[in-house]
């Protein structure tokens, strides 16, 4: 079912971030990536003229909080859209070592910044990981930066999209193969999510349950986490031991506000 969605006085949007919001594994028709930001903004330009809405995305794959706030913050004030969207320091938090209460604290400075230049400033918390084989060792980590979150969103006047509390995105379903990054449909349930943190009212519910699918054995389940850790987590933290992003050498995808 297509969503109908009332318009706001939303005339631009711009896109901070990391590969969440980049849209990793949710190819789009021209070869790249689209994203809960792209469906979003897909969403905020129905139902106006052509080429009315603008939207720019800046974010670029691992990219951590400071990267973000010197590469993308800054862009922002050149810009100046009406709505920005700034969802970052999750790598960071994945970090051994981090701490969440500082990462806050550089978060807030890089929103207050935000709120200078965008009328309307939407982030979101992060995700549940209790099902997420070795991340759910994270799981109290991420806990207390949400709590930071939402009360810098409270002091600074921001929309929030609350993806911890969103059960769906716990199921299987909402991810992609490396268990790191959303699937096409998960992008989509985060998209509803925050059209509707913003006010905009979906006929599709982000909370709705999943289709059935095929049950898995308890053995099956260990075969597919061994092969996961062998395809996906080690590469993974063998980039982080060596200091390497697989950013390095990507470009934003969109780095000015241009019509949809």
């Amino acid at each position: 079912m297509a969503d109908h969605l009332e318009i706001l006085d939303l005339n631009s949007y711009a896109a901070l971030g990391d590969s969440f919001t980049e849209g990793l594994n949710d190819p789009a028709p021209d070869g790249s990536f689209a994203g809960w930001a792209d469906r979003l903004a897909w969403m905020l330009a129905a139902g106006r003229p052509e080429g009315e809405f603008r939207y720019a995305n800046l974010a670029v794959r691992g990219r951590l909080l400071d990267q973000i706030i010197a590469e993308q913050v800054p862009q922002v004030r050149r810009i100046q859209p009406d709505l920005v969207t700034f969802v970052a320091g999750g790598n960071d938090i994945l970090r051994p070592g981090s701490d969440p209460d500082e990462v806050a604290e550089r978060f807030e400075a890089a929103v207050v910044q935000l709120r200078e230049s965008a009328r309307t400033v939407l982030i979101s918390t992060g995700f549940d990981t209790r099902g997420v084989p070795v991340l759910k060792h994270l799981r109290g980590k991420i806990a207390t930066y949400n709590v930071h979150l939402r009360a810098i969103a409270d002091r600074n006047d921001c929309a929030v999209a609350d993806l911890w509390s969103l059960r769906t995105l716990q199921h299987r379903q909402a991810w992609s193969e490396d268990r790191l990054h959303l699937s096409p449909e998960g992008h989509q349930r985060v998209a509803l999510l925050a059209a509707r943190a913003l006010g905009l009212t979906t006929a599709e519910d982000p909370a709705a349950p999943w289709p059935a699918e095929e049950s898995h054995t308890a053995a099956e389940q260990r075969r597919e986490n061994l092969q996961w850790a062998r395809d996906y987590l080690l590469p993974w933290v063998g980039r982080r031991l060596r200091g390497e992003s697989s950013g390095d050498h990507v470009e934003a995808k969109r780095p000015d506000l241009l019509p949809l």
